[in-house]
């Protein structure tokens, strides 16, 4: 019984982390153009 629940604890840690890449994937060009013109505008005012 003890050994089902922790495969299944382990099968459900897997699922997030491949969601979580997933996602990452996804929104990584409109993170990276985010991130990109933070730095940018912050270079531009001279800091």
């Amino acid at each position: 019984m003890k050994n089902s629940k922790k495969g299944m604890e382990m099968v459900q840690i897997g699922i997030l982390v491949g969601i979580a890449v997933f996602l990452g994937l996804i929104f990584k060009t409109q993170i990276s153009n985010f991130i990109t013109k933070i730095f940018g505008d912050l270079m531009g005012a001279g800091f």
